[in-house]
């Protein structure tokens, strides 16, 4: 059982993690894996569906300190090959995955939001984000790891 203080490790460590706890996680549900050394298109890990043999881009977003994480609308294409694998970590607990296709943010709501920053004066670069709250969990309960791979 791995230490459960997923606030003693710093935001790198914690991402690290994350993206191996996914590779894992599909890989238990029977996907190949494919990585590779560097994420510069967005893209964390490709994983190949054992039944239809497709393959999904992947996205790993970690959290443990704080609510809000993003992801640049240039890193990564809005079809249905493109997943988030998003895992929040609690101290003392196992993390919770939550696997969302990037079409989800098509009908943005309390927890996925979709922010374009084109109003004067903004600088940022477009983004969709998740913005994790205990009120607004049950949001995120659709994508529940369990029920992407049911």
């Amino acid at each position: 059982m791995p230490c459960l203080k997923w606030t003693e490790l710093n935001h790198m460590q914690l991402g690290q993690y994350g993206e191996y706890y996914a590779k894992m996680e599909f890989t238990s549900y029977k996907y190949d894996v494919y990585t590779s050394e560097v994420d510069d298109h967005g893209v964390d890990f490709v994983a190949k569906d054992p039944k239809t043999g497709e393959f999904y881009e992947i996205q790993v977003k970690s959290m443990c300190r704080g609510s809000y994480v993003f992801i640049s609308k240039d890193k990564i294409i809005m079809d249905d090959k493109h997943l988030v694998c998003f895992i929040h970590f609690e101290d003392g607990e196992m993390p919770e995955v939550y696997i969302i296709p990037i079409t989800a943010w098509q009908t943005p709501n309390a927890v996925l939001v979709d922010r374009n920053y084109d109003k004067p004066g903004q600088t940022s670069n477009p983004e969709w984000g998740i913005n994790y709250s205990k009120k607004n969990k049950q949001l995120l309960e659709p994508f529940r790891i369990e029920k992407f791979f049911a």
